[in-house]
């Protein structure tokens, strides 16, 4: 499902110079498979989803989503691939202000298939528990709340993997469990494969396979041996 090879990418710091934040030899995930990346802060876990979603483009290094390589793609194609093949559950949510939750969820769909499928988004968003907030603006729902409906976008389109970074970062821990068991139940109904970032032990040990950035980032290999 997922192939990553040797994955490189840096950032220009202000005074011209090059940051190396990743560099990844190889990464893989299978179909339907359900795995959690866990590491220190700024130690480019954010940057490695992104360069997997295609959001960033990594400086060299290969990318395969659904035997679909997209890194030889451009933009637009990225993006393409994006909307059809991927979920993301971004930390801060990303939902439109102006837009209900059920709104949110059907203007995902646009993305890829250009349709609405209005059965689709209702029957999310009844699954994450939110039947009776459908016509809520974000403005009107519980941090908890936005969460689901970001959860319930994400899936909407039937992706082949889906990405999701903190889900819980900003939810109380009374609801942070709820969060990881809809988006592992959703996965597992639907054979999605899962790549969780997390900072949390709890959320961790949930899962039978727990990658840490550290083991296969050779970027912080190397910090780590000159440190």
């Amino acid at each position: 499902m997922l192939n990553v090879t040797n994955l490189k990418k840096a950032f220009k710091l202000p005074d011209g110079t090059s940051l190396p934040i990743l560099h990844i030899p190889e990464f893989h995930l299978d179909a339907a498979e359900q795995a959690v990346l866990v590491g220190q802060s700024g130690g480019g876990k954010t940057t490695f989803l992104h360069c997997i979603a295609g959001i960033t483009a990594p400086d060299s290094g290969k990318v395969e989503i659904d035997s679909i390589e997209t890194t030889r793609l451009s933009e637009a194609g990225r993006d393409r691939v994006r909307a059809a093949k991927l979920g993301y559950v971004f930390q801060t949510f990303n939902l439109l202000s102006g837009f209900t939750a059920l709104e949110n969820v059907r203007l995902g769909m646009t993305f890829a298939s250009g349709r609405h499928d209005l059965k689709r988004a209702t029957d999310l968003l009844n699954r994450v528990g939110l039947g009776e907030r459908l016509h809520h603006k974000p403005g009107a729902l519980s941090v908890g709340q936005q969460q689901r409906v970001a959860v319930a976008r994400a899936l909407a389109n039937r992706p082949k993997l889906l990405l999701t970074d903190e889900p819980t970062a900003n939810i109380d821990p009374a609801n942070q469990q709820t969060i990881i068991d809809l988006i592992r139940e959703c996965c597992q109904a639907e054979g999605i494969a899962l790549l969780m970032v997390t900072h949390s032990s709890e959320v961790a040990g949930q899962f039978d396979r727990v990658e840490s950035l550290s083991d296969f980032n050779q970027v912080l290999e190397t910090a780590s041996a000159e440190a």
